[in-house]
């Protein structure tokens, strides 16, 4: 008679290890990519559609990585305690002013292609 391995006691104390969620940091640099993701995918419709590029977009393209970073200062300070609470809220309102500041300079780029 032989046993079914499956059914021994020792199996019954191993830990199933099973699904592990990311951690916070990876979700948000997940959301930072999925921004540029859609900005990339409009980028490319807008091409197929008209047959031209868009120009003048640098200063756009930086905003959400700058809203991005301040917000992972903050979410790394939360989950691992690093950086400092000092550090993490001023970096996040450099990016966060810097950002402020770049959208409508991004925004006068964006317009200027369609000014012909």
């Amino acid at each position: 008679m032989a046993d079914n391995k499956s059914n021994r006691p020792e199996d019954e104390h191993q830990d199933d290890k099973g699904y592990t969620p990311a951690s916070p940091v990876k979700r948000t640099l997940a959301w930072i990519a999925l921004a540029y993701v859609l900005i990339f995918l409009a980028l490319t419709t807008y091409f197929f559609y008209t047959g031209t590029m868009l120009g003048n977009l640098a200063p756009l393209l930086t905003v959400p990585g700058l809203i991005g970073l301040g917000a992972l200062a903050l979410v790394s300070h939360k989950s691992t305690g690093s950086p400092r609470l000092g550090a993490a809220i001023g970096l996040s309102l450099a990016c966060w002013t810097l950002a402020a500041f770049t959208l409508p300079i991004g925004i006068v780029g964006l317009l200027s292609n369609f000014g012909r």
